[in-house]
């Protein structure tokens, strides 16, 4: 939620500067303005819909607000991962994780804002289980 929140201060800081222009200069800003906050909700609603699902074999993600798209990969595809954290993801605690895979359709998957904790630990053992019960060796 407070990730959300940041990634729409920016767009509401400049719905709120054009509604002040709107009440100073024309009322043409306040059109600006309201598509602004509009975007500014629709981008908030966006982010909190995001969802993340990782089982012993597969990881499911979904994402959308009018048009649902829901993704999955199983783990034996997966290559390598990112993880990646700002100023204010250390603050706050959370961090973006990017999975690389073989897979054609999900080639890169980022999972951003998640809890900061040792997910790519138990996605390596996941994945290692995974490659083991399907008999999978990876040739480089």
């Amino acid at each position: 939620m407070i990730y959300a929140f940041f990634k729409v201060i920016p767009l509401m800081v400049l719905g709120f500067a054009f509604l002040l222009l709107a009440w100073m200069a024309s009322a043409w800003f306040l059109v600006v303005s309201v598509v602004l906050s509009a975007w500014a909700c629709l981008r908030y609603i966006y982010i909190r819909k995001l969802s993340y699902s990782i089982t012993p074999k597969i990881i499911k993600f979904s994402s959308g607000l009018f048009y649902r798209r829901t993704a999955q990969v199983e783990l034996f595809r997966l290559k390598d991962y990112i993880i990646m954290q700002s100023f204010t993801a250390r603050l706050f605690r959370f961090m973006h994780l990017t999975l690389k895979s073989n897979d054609a359709e999900n080639a890169v998957i980022h999972l951003r804002a998640i809890p900061e904790s040792d997910i790519v630990e138990v996605i390596r053992g996941y994945i290692l289980t995974a490659r083991e019960q399907d008999h999978i060796e990876e040739i480089n």
